[in-house]
């Protein structure tokens, strides 16, 4: 990681929360990359060394995850709402352009529901962002809005967050504890000590505990069903570039169906599982390539 990025908190007057930052800077357009849930903004960290010669590079930690602290309401699941962690997003946003005096963000960089956070704050007010890539965003299919559907995935991903194990002895005691699971043997070995350094904190008794709780973390994935995004995401105007993990959760006619209501998006597919920046980071930074040469 750059030895001279700044951490910072900003406060967000619309939705009463603060929201830590980690700022690459760069003397480029500005960048702002949002993480995936259970994850932190500091796994950016290869990213962005390899954008910010181009980018002003800054990444956000979402509520209650890195080192955003908890919402008012934690641990209740409506402090965890999607709607208002979209405006979140598009609140941090709206400030680092104030602080910049730039008119919009040159690229938003989002992976699983940072990607759809990033995207709906963009449906939010259209132009906020000039490009967005979104690596595997959620999308539950048509339909799966319906609070009288079926248990979704998403409610059988927070019930399998709850029963996470978040504290261990040592950051060696949690690497090694996180090397002996399967989720994690299919990851770049950079990524998951990327993950000890920036996932975990000192807790004052001794020891180390995860950054994004599990109450946390089960509260968000209990969101997914009542988040609508083909309605959310009506009035884009960014340039937009689907990624679809192959060995995902999520069908490929899904993600076709939101690109083709899009009027300047297309879709790409990676051989990956749904953590494509954990597995495939090279893969990801090819594809960001391409995606910033287009025209």
């Amino acid at each position: 990681m750059p030895g001279d990025v700044v951490r910072r908190r900003i406060s967000l007057p619309e939705t009463g929360v603060e929201i830590a930052l980690q700022d690459w800077g760069g003397d480029g357009p500005l960048a702002l990359l949002h993480h995936a849930n259970g994850f932190c903004a500091g796994m950016w960290a290869p990213f962005a060394e390899k954008i910010r010669s181009r980018f002003r590079v800054v990444a956000m930690d979402a509520r209650g995850a890195g080192d955003s602290p908890v919402p008012p309401g934690h641990p209740q699941a409506s402090a965890y709402s999607w709607r208002e962690m979209v405006k979140d997003a598009r609140g941090v946003a709206e400030t680092l352009l104030s602080e910049t005096g730039s008119s919009r963000i040159a690229l938003g960089l989002g992976h699983s529901f940072g990607g759809t956070l990033l995207l709906s704050s963009e449906a939010q007010r259209p132009g906020l962002f000039e490009r967005v890539l979104a690596l595997d965003p959620v999308i539950p299919p048509l339909g799966h809005a319906d609070p009288e559907a079926p248990p979704s995935a998403g409610l059988l991903m927070a019930e399998r967050a709850r029963r996470r194990r978040s504290e261990w002895p040592s950051r060696a005691a949690a690497r090694e504890h996180f090397a002996s699971r399967d989720f994690f043997k299919v990851w770049d070995p950079r990524a998951l000590d990327l993950y000890c350094a920036e996932g975990l904190r000192e807790r004052e008794a001794g020891g180390v505990e995860l950054k994004c709780s599990p109450a946390a973390e089960a509260a968000i994935f209990s969101h997914t069903g009542g988040f609508d995004v083909f309605q959310t995401l009506s009035g884009l105007s960014a340039r937009v570039l689907l990624v679809w993990a192959s060995q995902g959760n999520f069908p490929r006619a899904v993600f076709e169906q939101l690109v083709a209501t899009m009027d300047n998006a297309r879709l790409e597919t990676l051989d990956a599982g749904h953590l494509i920046p954990m597995e495939a980071p090279d893969s990801v930074a090819e594809v960001l390539e391409r995606f910033l040469a287009e025209d």
